[in-house]
């Protein structure tokens, strides 16, 4: 392996784990702001990102309890996805690619987004749903905005991780003939 390799792969780890510190840090805050406002409610005004859904708190609970669940889902899943990647990379070796932990980790990456676009899809057509009831949701549609993203970056992922399983195939006949 040379050394550029071994260089890019350090970055990419390095990016990986900015990434899932600011997730992390994310998904706290607005599950801090949610535990705030089941304390005092009309902490909802002051929520994480200036999303004040006081509005939605006072019409019907149900709905902001439904959508605030919704976004703290998908935060938490968005983090455990990239501490899912974090593992891949320590798990991954470059001069033998083909293992089946790296085989599992992939195919488990691709559940995770799999899971974050079907439910982030859920949560834009509830949202939409409580639009036609006349509910404000501009401010939620940032949270859930790229589900198809999401969706088709899962069946990409889950090609993969079938060439990584045919590849450890193929390296484990290599090995058993060489």
């Amino acid at each position: 392996m040379s050394k550029k390799n071994q260089f890019v792969y350090k970055g990419l780890t390095v990016i990986a784990w900015v990434i899932f510190v600011g997730l992390c840090v994310e998904a706290g805050a607005l599950l801090v702001n949610f535990g705030m406002s089941l304390y005092n409610p009309k902490f909802i005004a002051h929520l994480y990102q200036k999303l004040d859904l006081s509005a939605m708190y006072a019409r019907s609970e149900w709905a902001f309890y439904t959508m605030y669940s919704f976004i703290l889902s998908i935060a938490m899943l968005k983090a455990w996805l990239f501490y899912v990647v974090i593992r891949l990379t320590y798990d991954f070796n470059l001069l033998k690619p083909f293992s089946d932990a790296v085989a599992k980790q992939i195919t488990h990456i691709s559940y995770v987004t799999l899971s974050i676009g079907l439910l982030s899809f859920i949560a834009r057509e509830a949202s939409n749903h409580l639009l036609h009831r006349g509910y404000e949701i501009d401010k939620l549609n940032q949270f859930w905005a790229d589900s198809q993203a999401f969706i088709l970056m899962a069946a990409i992922i889950y090609v993969i991780s079938q060439i990584f399983k045919k590849g450890i195939e193929l390296q484990n006949e290599n090995d058993l003939t060489v």
